[in-house]
């Protein structure tokens, strides 16, 4: 059985001017137009390709790589507005995404991006999308472990943090003090998850695992230290404000991280400054 609004392998059963046709099972013949059939591809070969209607509801493939398949969510602009419903560029050539009407949170404008969910219509049994995406996530209850990394989409801003959405399925929380590198909002990123809490949303932090975050934390400090002469005064005693200043991380990672160029007589310390080991340069802040 095939997957509309999802790749699938398929193999070619008939050659033919204006392209191929793809075996859809069930004796369904899949048409794949001439200008999407890779170099070489033959009766017996195998081909990666997108399966969506047209507007006479024929099943279709491409080789196009849509920017969002059926069950994710993804940031996309209008192109056009009709009688019909808002229709959005999704990366398929010649074929725009309908949002229906009923399915718009508010108004949609041509050129405006807009945060949607790809679904298959039962009705139709064509690809549309929903700007009301909250009835889409959180239906199903998260089991992650703590360190479990995920994909996120970064829905928006609060005072706080990040929203997201985790895996096309959950919500998720970015706090400020959970973020180890600048990110920003339609990004989709990977993460690794802090914690999940008893509501089903789920804690998120950016930046690698605890292994990776301190080594390239280690490495950050010892080149800190170096062009500034073989030392610094920013130490244990530095408050969490000041080091996510100068390092954006935990105060916690960088301790760390102190410990572990310590630990390997990279460097000295003394009260209020960390030093290359051997070092006796200046102290700048």
């Amino acid at each position: 059985m095939v997957k509309i609004g999802k790749f699938n392998t398929l193999c070619v059963v008939k050659t033919v001017e204006f392209g191929v046709y793809l075996d859809g099972g069930d004796g369904l013949e899949i048409l794949l137009p001439a200008r999407y059939v890779p170099a070489g591809a033959g009766v017996g070969s195998e081909v990666d390709v997108f399966l969506y209607r047209d507007s006479e509801d024929r099943l279709i493939a491409t080789t196009d790589i849509p920017y969002v398949q059926v069950g994710e969510f993804a940031f996309l602009r209008v192109s056009q507005v009709n009688a019909t419903g808002a229709f959005l560029d999704w990366g398929i050539s010649g074929k725009d995404l309908l949002v229906p009407f009923s399915q718009q949170k508010s108004k949609m404008h041509p050129g405006g991006v807009y945060l949607v969910y790809v679904y298959l219509d039962d009705a139709s049994g064509r690809i549309v999308a929903s700007a009301k995406v909250d009835k889409y996530l959180g239906n199903t209850l998260p089991d992650y472990r703590p360190g479990a990394e995920v994909e996120c989409l970064v829905t928006g801003r609060t005072p706080i943090g990040y929203t997201a959405i985790v895996d096309n399925q959950h919500r998720g929380m970015i706090y400020d003090n959970e973020v180890f590198r600048p990110i920003e909002e339609q990004e989709t990123l990977r993460a690794h998850v802090h914690r999940v809490r008893p509501d089903g949303k789920i804690d998120l932090r950016v930046g690698g695992d605890v292994r990776e975050r301190v080594d390239g934390l280690a490495d950050s400090i010892l080149a800190t230290i170096k062009a500034n002469g073989g030392s610094m005064a920013i130490g244990d005693k530095s408050s969490p404000d000041e080091i996510r200043a100068h390092f954006r991380c935990s105060k916690k990672d960088f301790k760390k991280a102190v410990g572990a160029l310590y630990k390997s007589r990279l460097i000295t310390l003394e009260p209020g400054v960390i030093s290359l080991a051997g070092a006796s340069g200046p102290v700048t802040d």
